[in-house]
């Protein structure tokens, strides 16, 4: 059984000026001991998913589709098996820890807390577990007594992910933990979530806009667009061999280090994503991207077959491949 499937997942933000379609029929799923990477630009909708995965969104969200955690849906939990669930089946790590963290309570206690609210252990037992956490994270147990202005990024980061490994959950959902940190921090961060992944037999959900950190972190990639999965497959694969254009176009992003050609010549991708209230008819990369055909701005192709464990949603993928929604 998958720790996390999601199914044919619609999610819609109501607002005075209108619903927002911000997921728009994504469906994943991520195995015991997996690691999943979502990517694409900014208001793609890969936030919003992990927020939906523990039911963290505006109660006037209308979510359409299933969400699953270890076979249970998430938005058919009473509110105490969704409590469990958040820290037990899943927890997320955010990315911006100091805003995560409460500012007036020392890190100790914010993850003894946790402990003792979704467990039968004594405050001895959970003061001890925090300390263990800590060293696991890379700390020194004695950072439990500090304020989370006393700690670096990087620290605060690291605490962020000891709160969500307090109470042992199956699934880690990782989003952009990594954005707001110096590239050595990050690298340290990133090597941390691996060793943290390989160790204990987690289920990694990991979100960015960041292809070359999904590739070193993840063994699968999904590339969103619009609120739909525009492309996945094994990560190395998605990110060295791109079917769909903007999967290209995010890969052609990132120049070589040490490459004057690549950096005197950025690749970047012109234009911004569309707004999920206004999106162009056909396939919403189209306006942006430069294969597009007259047939482009008419169809919005689904997903279809590439080979063997891949798939790309684009009008030049001949049809003979299937077709599978994403």
């Amino acid at each position: 059984m998958s720790l996390l499937e999601l199914r044919d997942l619609h999610i819609t933000y109501r607002s005075e000026r209108g619903d927002v379609p911000a997921v728009r029929g994504v469906s994943l799923t991520i195995d015991p001991g997996e690691t999943v990477g979502l990517a694409g630009e900014s208001g793609c909708g890969k936030s919003t998913i992990a927020g939906a995965v523990l039911r963290l969104l505006p109660k006037q969200t209308l979510i359409g589709g299933q969400v699953l955690l270890d076979g249970e849906d998430v938005y058919q939990m009473k509110p105490g098996q969704l409590r469990a669930a958040r820290w037990t089946s899943a927890a997320i790590v955010f990315q911006g820890a100091l805003h995560a963290l409460n500012p007036v309570q020392r890190v100790g206690k914010q993850i003894a807390e946790a402990i003792l609210l979704h467990s039968s252990h004594s405050k001895q037992v959970a003061t001890q577990r925090v300390g263990d956490l800590l060293e696991r994270v890379g700390l020194p147990p004695h950072r439990a007594r500090a304020y989370p202005h006393q700690l670096s990024g990087g620290q605060r980061q690291r605490v962020l992910i000891a709160l969500a490994l307090a109470c042992e959950p199956k699934l880690l959902i990782a989003d952009e933990p990594t954005t707001a940190l110096d590239v050595m921090v990050q690298a340290q961060v990133l090597e941390l979530l691996a060793e943290l992944q390989r160790d204990r037999g987690l289920g990694l959900l990991f979100i960015t806009h960041d292809l070359s950190v999904l590739t070193s972190t993840c063994e699968r990639l999904a590339v969103m667009y619009a609120g739909r999965i525009v492309e996945d497959g094994p990560s190395h694969d998605v990110f060295g061999t791109p079917e769909h254009p903007y999967s290209a176009a995010l890969a052609r992003a990132f120049p070589t280090i040490g490459d004057p050609a690549s950096r005197m010549n950025p690749t970047g991708l012109a234009g911004d994503p569309p707004n999920p209230a206004n999106l162009p008819s056909g396939c919403p990369f189209h306006p942006r991207c430069d294969k597009a055909i007259e047939a482009c701005s008419a169809t919005d192709v689904e997903l279809r077959q590439v080979g063997v464990a891949r798939r790309a949603a684009c009008i030049h993928i001949p049809v003979e491949g299937g077709i599978d929604r994403g």
